[in-house]
């Protein structure tokens, strides 16, 4: 199987946004709330006055002196300017890359060091450290003015196989690891649209993430754009119980979130889950749904919720959907046109029959697969199986390609969406004083709620509370990446040769 004949030339940004301006240049794109009770938004961009921004980015990037392929590091907060420079980045040729305001300076020095950015794009109140020589710094007002003022540039001449845009996700080692994606991987999104949300021009997505995190860079903006729908994004407090008014008030006929994000929505406001507006269904990825949470969703609002599953290498490729109906104890079916199979977990590149769980496998030839990690050619051949491309998630298939999803075939924690490695969260409290060993792990807390867990045993004659452990954390690891509970134990349980056990730690937290 060969990929389909690519266009050229291919510019993303023009993709999602040129066309659109050209076919309905006055109808809303992106539509910004942050605050439930006023019914006014905050900003309304059309597609023309969108493009224009994202233009004049492009244009001002490139008078700066940028040159194509150049990395610029965004790290502002939830305004519209993160989307507009994400945009402009890509319109004009360079490649951005997306990260949380939640990381710590350690954090985004070593993403400035190994993805040798040249930019980095930054809020006033947030310290740099020290930054390598030569790195320019843009504020959230140098955006801001680019966006409102200025030439415009014309798109950049990229090929369908150039980068595009950079993502840091943890991988196996203490370090996160960059995966690089071409302008292509915006038509590798394409089997999502009748796959998992059956979007139309006249949609109106609601996205409940924020600017900065890829599933809404993706899910909430990408796509509505590729499709000439409106996006929503919401800045404000994000308290679960405003939701159903949102979703009602702005007339959101989608809406995306992690599946936690449903559970408290029905727990702190089920009482206005009867009224959803316009609402067709939800959508929802980025973690495992809780036991129970499709049926209490149908019950309170008489609407389904789809699921997909995905990684950061190609985005959602298994889900649910309009046109296919969600079989329970399955994730769904490979979205249209994409070649999925589940291969043997010890090797080789024959797909097993169905029922036989193994690796899930996605063929090479998908527009939507990476090009690559960033600066880790080793790294690529050991997720490479002849023609498929391997991401660590096992499962199995059956007659009619539903696929049981039964976890990581290696050790990364979901947190609230994003995926942890437990080796650099190890890294760092090794580090705290009065700490002996440590391993982290993704465990239940309850039946429908998973946290990241730190299993400590003390260094000899030393006093350790877990209030210690989480300070020491503080600046040093991300929020979302802090352990939620610390337990405390005398050993780790390991093999006979020393090695950890990380599936038996969740028995210590019981």
């Amino acid at each position: 199987m060969t990929r389909a004949v690519l266009p050229q030339p291919f510019n993303m940004a023009r993709y999602c946004i040129g066309r659109a301006a050209l076919e309905r240049p006055n109808h809303p794109a992106l539509i910004v709330l942050d605050d439930p009770s006023n019914p006014t938004p905050k900003e309304i961009w059309t597609f023309r006055e969108l493009e224009t921004a994202v233009l004049r980015v492009a244009a001002a990037l490139k008078a700066r002196g940028l040159e194509p392929g150049a990395r610029i590091l965004i790290r502002l907060e939830n305004t519209s300017a993160y989307a507009l420079l994400f945009y402009g980045a890509i319109a004009g040729g360079f490649v951005p890359l997306p990260t949380s305001t939640q990381l710590t300076e350690g954090e985004v020095a070593f993403l400035l060091a190994d993805s040798g950015a040249e930019a980095i794009a930054c809020s006033e109140n947030h310290s740099l450290g020290n930054l390598p020589a030569g790195v320019q710094v843009l504020s959230s007002s140098d955006i801001a003015r680019m966006a409102r003022q200025g030439e415009t540039a014309d798109y950049a001449a990229t090929r369908a196989d150039d980068p595009a845009f950079l993502i840091y996700t943890s991988g196996t080692t203490a370090n996160p690891k960059g995966v690089l994606h071409a302008h292509r991987s915006a038509l590798g999104r394409r089997p999502m649209y009748d796959g998992w949300y059956g979007i139309t021009a006249k949609d109106r997505m609601l996205h409940a993430g924020s600017f900065n995190w890829t599933f809404t860079l993706g899910t909430g903006l990408t796509d509505p754009w590729a499709n000439a729908a409106t996006s929503i994004v919401y800045t404000g407090e994000k308290d679960p119980a405003l939701w159903p008014r949102l979703i009602r008030n702005t007339g959101a006929t989608l809406f995306a979130a992690v599946p936690g994000l449903y559970r408290q929505i029905l727990k702190y406001a089920a009482a206005d889950c009867g009224d959803l507006g316009a609402l067709r269904h939800g959508l929802m990825a980025g973690e495992a749904p809780p036991a129970g949470l499709f049926q209490a969703w149908q019950g309170a609002t008489g609407l389904p919720l789809y699921e997909a599953l995905g990684m950061s290498e190609i985005s959602t490729y298994i889900s649910t959907g309009p046109q296919c109906p969600r079989v329970p104890g399955t994730v769904g079916r490979p979205q249209p046109g994409r070649r999925v199979a589940i291969l043997p977990i010890d090797g080789g590149d024959d797909p097993l029959p169905t029922g036989q769980e193994g690796l899930i496998a996605v063929h090479r030839s998908d527009p939507g697969l990476m090009l690559g990690y960033w600066n880790r050619t080793t790294e690529d051949k050991t997720v490479t199986r002849g023609d498929w491309f391997i991401g660590g998630d096992t499962g199995s298939m059956d007659d009619e390609g539903y696929v049981t999803h039964h976890g990581r075939a290696n050790d990364i924690m979901k947190a609230l969406g994003y995926r942890v490695s437990p080796q650099e969260v190890e890294a760092v409290i090794s580090q705290c004083p009065g700490v002996g060993e440590v391993a982290c792990a993704e465990v239940r807390a309850r039946h429908d709620v998973s946290v990241i867990a730190a299993f400590i045993v003390k260094a000899p004659g030393t006093v350790l509370a877990a209030g210690d452990v989480r300070r020491f954390c503080e600046g040093r690891l991300a929020a979302y990446k802090t352990p939620r509970e610390i337990v405390f134990v005398d050993v780790l349980p390991r093999t006979p040769n020393g090695k950890l056990k990380r599936a038996h730690l969740q028995a210590l937290s019981d």
